[in-house]
């Protein structure tokens, strides 16, 4: 036995409450080393009473590791258990406090499963398909609030990253009929306060609607009209930092040392200047995003109000947070427990552009923008730079990172304002792009949209993926806008692909297959990323209905797959 591999402690992901009467378990072990793994457990008090068991099943695997999972539950949800491990060779081992040993002494302790310390998961959230806005680019609505210089809808001769093309709120309003009608659940919307750039990152006033965009009332519209169609809205906060013009920091300039705001902010030396940056700014010295010092009660105490009032102002049904793995966790702590006693169902996002795990043990974030799964799929469907056994390899390892609950609900993301899209990364090759989406559809997780990559717009770094949505019906992909609608009502029509379990079946020479089960409903994907013919062998035999041309299929074991093809089987 490998012993370097075994991993296992007592809090999340490895040992979490379910529920409150359902305690789930996870070990970790060397890939292919252990047989069987049972874990024996009781009630921490009933010393006298015998250990329960039940076998574990392995949930993912990767090159290096084996996950073997497991709920178990006792009357009082307290909870003693140690793990008997079988390696290859039939020898027993077991898992203890105390390491791995030849014997079972001092097993591991979760004391109580308090009622307070359950996550609750977003039900809601895991069944839907996410939109993306970036609002100045959608649709203009209302051309009266224009802005100065604003430039011909989709005209990219003079595009920049100042380029105005009067995109707002009323723009959004106006085109809730094509976003109910492909299908969509929530939309998120990047900022919409007020601020002097197109991308409004740099918040100069968190209680106030962009003129640009519109006013507080037709938000209001805008989130009552999502709401009548059965649709959610989230807003994007930027809590990181503020614009330079927001009047704590500007304040902070005029009075320098004598500022009542010289704790919001983080000051390298007096005087400060804009001009030299002298302060702690986002990024790589932008200095029109001065970062806020959340540790000071006072800045904690504005932003949280901030993400109060929108929910109760206008209705939101969450915050998307921008930069949220640069404020502390104790602030984040306490933002969920605002906003969730102000909306009991609200959901919080963060942008986390890597693991996030320390974010994610249900006391602070309810998912993020699932990014390493952006990634995993552009190297794999759009660049073709690593194998279907790496792939494997990327997701298994970050589907380990999280409580069940918390992986479905992660974002999962193609692409993004902050990235290329996705059809430029695959040299404009659509094939790749359906592959993936019909990937992103099925797999564990929410799929997400950002906008115009339903009607097959491209684009490079920014200002070029932030082109202007194109409505011109002539100029969009009708087929793969109706391949988009196929696979968002295919997700919605089987419980398996939101709820299921996910179970490899077959994954080399650049073909992936799994399995995802729900109750009795039985759910096989098959993705063939080649530019030829491939046969494989599925070890089943089989009716299914191919979902997608929705044609009855009979497995013999073997089965043909043409090139660059998706089969979604049900059986």
């Amino acid at each position: 036995m490998n012993k370097y591999g075994i991993y296992h402690v007592t809090e999340a992901p490895y040992c979490y409450a379910k529920d409150c009467n359902k305690l789930t378990l996870r070990v970790r072990t060397a890939a292919k080393d252990i047989e069987e793994c049972t874990v024996f457990y009781k009630d921490k008090y009933f010393e006298s009473s015998p250990y329960e068991n039940k076998s574990m099943d392995v949930v993912a695997t990767s090159e290096l590791f084996d996950f073997f999972q497991c709920d178990i539950n006792t009357d009082r949800n307290r909870y003693e258990y140690y793990f008997k491990l079988i390696d290859t060779d039939k020898k027993e081992y077991y898992l203890t406090e105390r390491g791995v040993s030849e014997g079972n002494s001092y097993p591991f302790i979760f004391p109580y499963i308090a009622h307070e310390d359950v996550y609750e998961e977003v039900e809601w959230m895991q069944e839907s398909i996410v939109y993306q806005i970036f609002p100045e680019r959608f649709c203009n609505g209302d051309s009266s609030i224009n802005p100065e210089y604003v430039m011909p809808w989709g005209e990219e001769k003079n595009l920049s990253y100042h380029s105005r093309y009067g995109g707002d709120l009323k723009g959004i309003i106006d085109k809730l009929e094509y976003l109910e009608d492909l299908g969509v659940d929530v939309i998120y919307v990047t900022p919409i306060f007020k601020s002097n750039t197109a991308h409004k990152y740099n918040t100069c006033d968190y209680f106030n609607i962009d003129p640009e965009f519109g006013t507080v009332e037709v938000a209001k519209e805008l989130v009552h009209k999502c709401h009548s169609k059965n649709i959610k809205i989230i807003l994007d906060a930027v809590f990181n930092h503020s614009g330079d013009d927001f009047f704590a920091f500007q304040d902070l300039l005029t009075n320098q040392e004598k500022s009542k705001y010289t704790d919001w902010y983080f000051v390298d030396n007096y005087p400060v200047n804009f001009n030299k940056g002298n302060y702690y700014t986002f990024g790589k010295n932008h200095r029109n995003m001065p970062k806020f010092n959340t540790n000071n009660r006072e800045v904690r105490d504005y932003l949280l109000g901030v993400g109060e009032y929108w929910v109760k102002e206008i209705g939101i049904d969450g915050w998307r947070l921008d930069v949220c793995d640069e404020i502390g966790h104790d602030f984040w702590r306490e933002f969920k427990k605002r906003i969730k006693n102000t909306k009991k169902d609200a959901v919080v996002i963060g942008e986390i552009m890597h693991e996030a795990n320390s974010f994610l043990k249900g006391d602070q974030l309810d998912g993020i923008m699932n990014y390493p799964f952006k990634n995993a799929l552009t190297d794999f469907f759009a660049k073709r730079v690593i194998s279907s056994e790496e792939f494997s390899n990327i997701l298994g390892i970050t589907r380990m990172l999280y409580m069940d609950s918390i992986t479905r609900q992660m974002w999962n993301l193609i692409d993004s304002h902050d990235t290329k899209r996705f059809l430029t990364e695959s040299n404009e090759n659509i094939n790749s792009l359906k592959l993936a989406i019909a990937f992103q559809f099925t797999y564990i997780g929410i799929p997400y949209i950002y906008y115009g990559d339903e009607i097959g717009m491209n684009g490079g770094d920014d200002p070029y993926n932030r082109r202007c949505m194109i409505w011109n019906k002539e100029k969009q992909n009708l087929e793969l806008l109706d391949f988009y609608k196929k696979l968002i009502k295919i997700r919605k029509e089987n419980k398996s692909l939101i709820y299921g379990d996910y179970k490899e079946i077959y994954c080399k020479d650049n073909i992936v297959s799994f399995k995802r089960c729900f109750k009795d409903e039985n759910v096989i994907i098959i993705i063939n990323n080649n530019d030829c013919k491939k046969i494989i062998d599925l070890n089943e035999e089989f009716i299914a209905k191919d979902l997608i041309n929705e044609k009855l299929v009979e497995v013999k074991s073997f089965i043909e797959l043409n090139s660059m093809e998706t089969m979604i089987l049900k059986f």
